[in-house]
């Protein structure tokens, strides 16, 4: 007994009975915690239960590497194996870039950073905290003016050659600290529109409204418009955004200036792209969204602007405010014409 207590001590990588480990704490702990969804999942934590679990691969972690895969591969007790290229290839670590001249304040960027590395507020500029960037790429697709880049800043060095296990561990207590807000957020969200609900339920029940379940009617006994109202400005708002934007890089194309990320594009990056071009489609805010409404203004200005020949004519101040009726002469218009001078 003792001695297998001693080759137990001897393999640290063997759990046993008094471990409070889970196998997929142990994978999670050799993952370096960038958080960047390439293996499939959407996070760290995700994808080290899905290997524990054996429905997925130990070598879909591009940002861990060959020496990641080595990791999970002697924890596992298995060969190791190249990375799979579906999930990536492994490159030198990049850290974002906004360039300023071009960010229109819209946050979705923030939104998508796994780790809270972006600092700004709505219509104001962001800027990414370099020491806590974990080059997930994330937040480069959302971008609907095209204004991050990804940099490389390891130089040759690649996967954890480029990642220390410091950085890694403070990348996932930011990302545990970001899921924690997110979830208050959420629940005070629910429980403020809980309340809304109970109080419209009470107003419709006093005034003698259908029973509760239906839906709420105002007094005039239609469904209240201030939802969509608000919907409509918040687009309307996005939209200008995008516009302002639009004009502000043609401006600087003028002067041979151009986004930076737009080449040289990985195919995973591009997806992302693709995704959040026909995600801003369907919502309405793309370009196409313009169209109807200045084609609508265009004819709007037409009717405005049309010849006065196809309407009646004004009444005219020196006729008495009176139109001519047809059969009236000449004379009848100038009664004064037969005054002696």
């Amino acid at each position: 007994m003792r001695a297998l207590a001693a080759r137990l001590r001897a393999r640290p990588d063997i759990a046993t009975v008094n471990d409070s480990k889970t196998l997929a704490d142990r994978i999670e702990d050799l993952l370096p915690q960038t958080q960047c969804t390439k293996c499939g999942y959407d996070g760290c934590r995700p994808y080290a239960e899905a290997v524990a679990a054996g429905t997925a691969n130990y070598n879909q972690c591009p940002p861990g590497g060959a020496e990641g895969v080595a990791r999970l591969a002697k924890l596992l007790g298995k060969p190791v194996i190249p990375i799979n290229p579906v999930n990536g290839v492994e490159r030198p670590r990049p850290v974002a870039f906004i360039d300023e001249q071009l960010c229109i304040g819209c946050t979705l960027c923030m939104q998508a950073c796994p780790v809270d590395a972006i600092v700004g507020a709505p219509k104001q500029m962001h800027t990414i905290v370099k020491d806590e960037c974990t080059g997930c790429d994330l937040c480069v697709a959302p971008c609907p003016v095209d204004c991050i880049a990804m940099i490389p800043v390891t130089g040759e060095a690649t996967g954890w050659d480029a990642w220390s296990q410091q950085q890694a561990d403070a990348a996932r207590v930011r990302h545990d600290r970001r899921q924690a807000r997110l979830a208050a957020e959420r629940d005070a969200a629910e429980a403020r529109a809980a309340a809304r609900r109970a109080a419209a339920a009470s107003t419709v029940a006093a005034a003698g409204a259908p029973a509760a379940g239906g839906p709420a009617v105002t007094a005039a006994g239609t469904a209240p418009a201030g939802a969509d109202d608000a919907e409509a400005k918040k687009k309307a708002i996005i939209q200008a955004a995008l516009e302002r934007a639009r004009r502000k890089k043609a401006e600087l194309a003028e002067h041979g200036v151009a986004p930076r990320n737009t080449e040289h594009v990985s195919a995973d990056v591009q997806a992302q792209i693709d995704a959040a071009e026909a995600r801003r489609k369907r919502l309405g805010i793309g370009a196409e969204a313009g169209a109807p409404a200045q084609a609508a203004a265009g004819k709007i200005a037409g009717a405005a602007t049309a010849p006065a020949a196809s309407e009646p004519s004004a009444p005219n101040a020196t006729d008495g405010g009176q139109q001519e009726r047809p059969g009236r002469s000449e004379h009848d218009s100038h009664p004064h014409d037969d005054k002696p001078a």
